[in-house]
């Protein structure tokens, strides 16, 4: 990578413009922005209002890979029961996504 940079840091010939190489770097900044930083917003913003429409009995994920429903919701907290009559209690920020419903569709 830094051998690349260095491509733009030469000096350039007196008759060559650096135009062309300021171009090809901002054409590197706008790939970089469309395919790496803004669907990486996306899913965060989609992951914060999932975390906010959470609800009693929605089946969720926690980032440790704890499967449960949601028994009770708090400002910033969630107790979760992973299994008949145990309850987690745990930080929203902690729950990702359910996709068992993509993973088994109704038949």
């Amino acid at each position: 990578m830094n051998n690349f940079m260095l491509i733009f840091l030469m000096p350039q010939s007196p008759d060559q413009s650096p135009i062309p190489s300021f171009v090809f770097l901002l054409l590197i900044i706008v790939v970089f922005y469309f395919f790496m930083i803004r669907p990486q917003m996306k899913k965060q913003k989609d992951l914060k209002t999932y975390r906010e429409g959470l609800s009693k009995g929605d089946k969720v994920i926690t980032t440790g890979g704890i499967y449960g429903k949601v028994m009770d919701l708090k400002d910033q907290t969630v107790t979760v029961e992973i299994a008949d009559n145990v309850r987690i209690k745990i930080d929203k920020n902690a729950i990702i996504k359910d996709n068992t419903d993509l993973a088994n569709p109704k038949k």
